[in-house]
């Protein structure tokens, strides 16, 4: 049962694109996984940049550095 939560700056993407992205993020764990198309979720959450920092970095991203599959390239 994966399930993806992608935190981003705000985008203006309209339900179309947003259905596209869910998509393909759910393909690629699909493939990877061996997941069933109906066992994966996708959320997209969009944080203001001044709040990143309290709600993104300092709360997942910074004390799981060492989880990470994949690193930022950027600090804070």
């Amino acid at each position: 049962m994966p399930h993806v939560d992608i935190k981003c700056f705000p985008r203006d993407l309209n339900d179309e694109q947003k259905a596209a992205l869910a998509e393909d993020i759910a393909g690629v764990i699909m493939r990877h996984l061996e997941s069933k198309e109906g066992s994966v979720s996708v959320a997209l959450n969009q944080v203001q940049p001044e709040e990143w920092k309290a709600q993104v970095w300092d709360r997942e991203i910074a004390p799981k550095m060492d989880e990470l599959i994949k690193k930022p390239g950027y600090s804070m």
